[in-house]
Order: structure tokens, then sequence, then C-alpha cells
């Protein structure tokens, strides 16, 4: 085995941090020097920053990502009895802000190709309860947005973004965030934008929404003292805020060096030819952010103990479909229920991508699965 020095990161956050430590640190010291430390003049700055990179009029900058999912459906009224459509494969947060409201969770299969809601097996879920689809863009791809809406306004719903992995990443031409009436970000440190610590955003072009948010951010009220709602405390801190304002003007080229590295991986799998792997498949009206490059292999589990024995770190997005882990097993569904995520679910492996990963280290991926598989 080689020395940890040669490893192949999953992800490695230390590779971005000299081109914005300077920045960052003397952002950090007129903080310190202000001591205005909560929702101040840095997150300001982001908030009106990353509104006008998404093309809305509203960012409301928040603690984490799974807040900003409960301040979308909070804002919109949904709660108790209600039902939110959304898919079984994602991360558990975009189930938790569901319940978390009082609503139920109602997951529908996904799309074989994509790893997406499968967005032709909505209508069948639909209730007299549902108020929303939640769609995921998940990987950095969007969802069928087109469709879900057509399938929204037929039955009078609401549609809310997760857009917690689609930072820059674009649906017919338009960014992800500003496809309908509010959409969730997170800004977790391994995400294509993320912060040194928790942070999440709501961007809207509803200024009846944006207001609610902000009430609800900050305990109802827009006024210290003065409470107009009952809200709770969502505030994002002034070193996040800090930290995204000096990230952000890097992430179009971050995730222009993220398309490249999933080119690279591309043509070397093409060239290859290996049998038993699946290649991520985007839509062609649909430019992802690459988040994450997620494949099919057969012997998924067997390929990555012998990636990790030559070094190369991988992942799994996600271990279970929502619907098979013990948190939902209340809903009462069962194995077999969403048969294309729970076989995905044995195969899905994600290899390591990043802005900074080289074309070397790419090809030595390449070459160890290939040793696998010969």
């Amino acid at each position: 085995m080689e020395s940890d020095q040669n490893t192949i990161k999953f992800l490695d956050l230390k590779a971005q941090y000299p081109l914005v430590k300077e920045e960052i640190l003397s952002r950090f010291n007129s903080i310190i020097d202000n001591s205005a430390f909560v929702c101040g003049k840095q997150v300001k700055e982001f908030e009106d920053t990353f509104a006008s990179y998404i093309g809305v009029k509203h960012c409301i900058a928040v603690n984490n990502g799974t807040s900003a999912l409960i301040l979308t459906l909070m804002a919109n009224g949904i709660g108790h009895g209600d039902e939110v459509i959304l898919p079984v494969n994602t991360f558990i947060a975009t189930a938790e802000a569901v319940s978390f409201v009082g609503a139920t969770p109602i997951f529908v299969d996904i799309q074989e190709r994509t790893q997406l809601i499968d967005s032709y097996k909505i209508e069948e879920k639909i209730s007299k309860k549902t108020k929303a689809i939640l769609p995921v863009h998940l990987y950095g791809q969007c969802a069928d947005m087109d469709n879900i809406n057509k399938i929204a306004k037929k039955h009078n719903l609401l549609v809310i973004e997760d857009a917690c992995q689609a930072h820059g990443s674009l649906y017919k031409g338009r960014k992800a965030g500003s496809l309908e009436i509010c959409a969730a970000f997170s800004f977790y440190p391994g995400k294509n934008l993320g912060a040194w610590g928790e942070g999440g955003a709501v961007t809207t072009n509803d200024d009846i929404i944006a207001d609610r948010i902000r009430l609800i951010r900050d305990h109802g009220s827009k006024k210290k003292y003065y409470h107009e709602i009952i809200g709770g405390n969502f505030r994002i801190d002034e070193f996040q805020g800090a930290v995204l304002a000096t990230k952000l003007k890097h992430l179009e080229s971050w995730n222009e060096k993220r398309r490249a590295n999933a080119e690279t991986y591309f043509k070397a799998f093409k060239a290859l030819k290996i049998k038993g792997i699946i290649l991520p498949y985007i839509e062609k009206h649909n430019v992802s952010n690459w988040h994450l490059f997620v494949i099919r292999a057969k012997g998924r589990d067997l390929l990555i103990e012998h990636l990790g024995k030559h070094n190369i770190q991988t992942g799994i997005h996600y271990p279970f479909p929502l619907h098979l882990t013990e948190a939902y097993k209340g809903l009462g569904y069962s194995e077999g229920d969403f048969p294309v995520a729970e076989r995905a679910q044995k195969e899905i492996i994600s290899l390591p991508m990043y802005a900074e990963l080289s074309e070397k280290d790419i090809k030595k991926i390449i070459t160890e699965i290939k040793e696998y598989y010969k």
C-alpha cells in the first residue's frame, strides 16, 4: 500500500485553501475588530451577490441546508396533515424537513438513467393531502422541472427546489434555485460552494415569502423583542458569510474544472470499455456542476475495497433508499416498493471529484478500476 501522502482523496478541502486564505482572514479580522458576529455586513454581502448569481431577487442565508428546507416549507404554510412528494433516493434532510414541520413525506422512485425523481411516477402519488412537490437536483443535475411544473399546475401544487447539491447547475439555461417559487441550498463544507462550518440559504423571487423567511429566521421579529410570528433561531454567523462571499467569486471556475474532470472520466472510461460499469447520464438540456461523479458498478463493495487498498477514497450516495431506513419504517413501505432505487443502491459508487483533482489522479483511478475488472 502506498503512503498516505499519495492517497487520492475523495474530497480535498485543503486544496482550495491557498487561493482564498488571505481574503478570508482579512474579512475575519474585520469581523473581530467590529465585534459584529451574526447576520451582519458579511452575510448581507453574500446574500446580495448570491441572489444576483442565481438570478433571483432574494437570498436569505441561514445556519444550514436542512434549516433552509424547513423554512421553505414553513414559509409556504406546509405543516400537520399535509403531504409532500419527494424522491426516495436523496439525503435524509429532504425528508426530515418535511417531517419536522409535521407533514408526511411521500416517496417516488427514481429514473433509471439520471437517478433523479421519476417525474412520470409523481401523479400517481398525489392525494387530497398533497400540498407540494420537492424535487432534488441530485449530484448536481437538475430534475425534470418542465414535467414536474406541468403536474403541479394541473393539481394546484407548490414546487420547491432542493438545490443543496446544485450550486451553479443549469436547466435550459437557467440556474438551479431560480426555477420555482423558492429553493433551498446547503453550504456544508463539502459542497461546490462550501462554508468553513455550516451554512445554508433560501432563494426566491417572491417578496412575501422572502419577508416571512427572514421573520422565521430571527424569532419572528424584524425589530428586536417585537415578535410578529413564532419563528426560531436559524441565523448564520458572520464568519460563514465572509467565507461564502469570498469563495463565491471562484465558484464558476471551480465548476468548470469539475466539468473538465468529468469529461476526463468519460473519455477514459469509454476508451477502456469496461463491462459492468454504467456511467452518469446528463440530460442534453442540463449543465451539471458535478457535485458528485456517481457510477454504477457490478461488484461495487469489492471494487471499493480494491480501490481502498490502492489508496483511492470513494463514497456511496446514498447507502439506503429512504423507505428502507429505520427512521422511516413507520410509513409502512417495504422492500420492493421502489425497485429502481433499490437496485441502484447496490451498485452506486461516488468517485473522487473536486476542482483540484488532477488528470493524473483520474487516470490512476481508471487504471485501478480496469485492474479490478480484469
